[in-house]
């Protein structure tokens, strides 16, 4: 008779189904336990197995194969360690403990929460896959124990156990979990005292960086008041008079009027792109040097009227001109006098807005000036140190040219006003890095005179000259240190190591009998990379002079009365001061200062 197999049913022949609970299986079964735990294994007669059959039988023979390798894992993992942990297991090795509850103990693999790998319970308590189970009933028809305790079971008395995840409390566990978290807290709470005091410390360092920049700023006060004091007595003691040879008890008349005086402002006009200007008494007519942003816009002029409403008028420059460095208006007010980069200096009339005069350079131009006794007579500062003069009625090239004591750029040029000394020379006063020189032009004598204690102040970066008094102010900032090369002779006047701001000084001098004389040293912060405009102005006759200059670090316009150099006014503006001039004859006097994209007029107002 042929027998065959089926998942379902188990064994069947031709005629109809074996049964795996009858005859020959209760005989063997009652064997089986008088022999113990040994299991008896009752070969089938032959069979014609299906191929569907065989696939199921060598899957069988898997889980058996599996099953022999766990229990040959767990007889070397009982087996005493003899490393050197003192038998300890090592960390990271495989413990069936831990994977205990979350695998089937017959394939190894996870439970299911639905279908065939359900998992199931047999009455001795050992859990297992429901499929799993079934195939080893079937494949050990004769047997019906548990493949782990051998207890007998049948596969009725399977029960399925509905749980999302079965596992075995380990309770070691669960207090090393306990103490784990009971850490984590206690961490917390230690890291979020440390943020506490963290901020704590952040809010102290600020206090004391505020306090700091409080101390730095008494510092520079104490210093200015011990320099203007010290200043003060030495010229007492020299001269027996008080500032500018007055007597004592004029300066104390002059110091209160002083005190009366301020300025307010009266307009602010746009001006976009304005670089630096120039203002004219006699015309009320301000002129301003425009570079606008953007590609292909040209540089220009523009003429605005000190009248409300303020006229403007654009006066396009031709383009190889380039940036314009420095203007002045002629002393009748008619014309305009232009250095600029294109290597020219050029005279524009204001009647006709054209260039009426233009002379070749051998290099670019960074300063110019008028001369103050001849309209004549022009001067003009080039940026390889040299100085030329020239003569409008001598249009073809300049009247005198001469090399400065070394290749720095001569960013200003004043004519003195004692300009025209013995035998037709004229003097002029320059103002390059290296400090100021004094030029004789139509003199045999070619090279300059570099002024006494102007050479090692710092980087000279301003200069301001008012013609009526004779007093020149220079502004300075720390040197910075340049390459050693020889090729190299010209100091940087653009330090890009240095901020927009540092802490510079502003050193008064007086000329007196054709000499030079220090007599003031003040602290004031002035730009780190571009240079600063100042202007000297005296209003009045029983006025001390003053001298206005731009604060880099505030951008105020501060007000220091001559010889004192002590503050008087600070205007306030918005950006940093670009340019500033002072007009004498309109109203009562009008200060002029450009800031940003801005002209700020203030006029000066008494207060009693």
């Amino acid at each position: 008779m042929d027998y065959y197999y089926d998942e379902q049913e188990g064994y069947y022949d031709d005629q109809g189904y074996y049964d795996d609970q009858g005859g020959e299986e209760e005989e063997s079964e009652e064997e089986e336990e008088e022999d113990g735990d040994e299991v008896q294994v009752i070969t089938p007669p032959p069979l014609r197995v299906s191929p569907e059959a065989e696939a199921e039988g060598a899957a069988v023979d898997r889980i058996e194969e599996r099953k022999r390798t766990e229990t040959t894992s767990q007889a070397a993992n009982a087996a005493p360690s003899s490393s050197s942990n003192g038998g300890k297991e090592n960390e990271g090795e495989w413990n069936r403990e831990d994977v205990d509850g979350l695998f089937c103990p017959i394939c190894m693999e996870a439970w299911c929460s639905d279908g065939a790998h359900h998992p199931s319970c047999l009455p001795c308590g050992h859990l297992y896959g429901m499929s799993c189970i079934k195939k080893w009933f079937k494949k050990r028809r004769n047997s019906g124990k548990c493949p782990q305790c051998n207890k007998k079971c049948m596969l009725k008395d399977v029960r399925r156990i509905y749980a999302s995840r079965v596992v075995v409390i380990d309770e070691e566990s669960n207090k090393r979990i306990r103490s784990l978290e009971a850490q984590c807290d206690s961490l917390e709470k230690k890291n979020a005292d440390w943020h506490r005091k963290e901020a704590e410390w952040h809010k102290r360092e600020a206090d004391l960086c505020q306090q700091l920049n409080q101390l730095k700023e008494r510092e520079r006060d104490l210093e200015l008041a011990l320099g203007n004091a010290e200043t003060k007595s030495r010229i007492q003691a020299a001269t027996g008079h008080d500032w500018q040879g007055l007597p004592a008890h004029k300066l104390g008349s002059n110091s209160g009027s002083v005190a009366s005086l301020g300025f307010l402002l009266q307009e602010e006009l746009r001006v976009d792109g304005a670089r630096l200007f120039d203002v004219n008494d006699r015309r009320q007519l301000l002129v301003v040097a425009q570079r606008p942003n953007g590609i292909g816009v040209t540089d220009a002029i523009t003429k605005i009227s000190l009248i409300s409403p303020h006229c403007q008028e654009r006066i396009s420059l031709p383009s190889n001109l380039k940036a314009v460095k420095d203007l002045h208006f002629s002393p009748d007010g008619g014309y305009v006098l232009l250095a600029t980069l294109g290597k020219k200096l050029s005279i524009l009339s204001t009647e006709s807005n054209n260039m009426v005069l233009s002379y070749e350079l051998p290099a670019a131009a960074w300063s110019c000036s008028w001369d103050l006794r001849c309209s004549y007579y022009m001067y003009a500062g080039l940026q390889n140190g040299m100085i030329l003069a020239f003569d409008t009625r001598q249009t073809a090239r300049p009247l005198e040219s001469r090399k400065g004591l070394t290749y720095n750029p001569v960013h200003s040029v004043y004519p003195l006003s004692d300009a025209i000394l013995s035998c037709g020379v004229r003097a002029i006063l320059s103002a390059s890095s290296v400090g100021l020189c004094k030029w004789n032009i139509g003199a045999a004598q070619l090279l300059p005179d570099l002024i006494p204690e102007t050479e090692d102040q710092g980087v000279c970066i301003s200069l301001g000259y008012c013609p009526t008094t004779d007093d020149i102010v220079t502004s300075y900032r720390p040197k910075v240190e340049v390459s050693n090369d020889p090729v190299v002779s010209q100091q940087c006047l653009t330090p890009n190591a240095m901020g927009p701001s540092v802490l510079g000084t502003h050193v008064l001098m007086n000329r007196r009998g054709g000499r030079f004389m220090k007599s003031g040293i003040t602290y004031g912060n002035v730009p780190g990379i571009r240079l600063p405009k100042s202007v000297i102005f005296s209003m009045e006759e029983n006025h001390c002079p003053m001298l206005a200059s731009g604060d880099e670090a505030t951008s105020d316009l501060v007000l220091q009365e001559l010889p004192v150099l002590t503050v008087s006014q600070r205007l306030k503006c918005h950006h940093p001061i670009r340019d500033v001039k002072y007009a004498s004859s309109i109203g009562t006097g009008m200060l002029n200062c450009l800031n940003g994209d801005y002209l700020r007029l203030f006029s000066r107002n008494l207060l009693y």
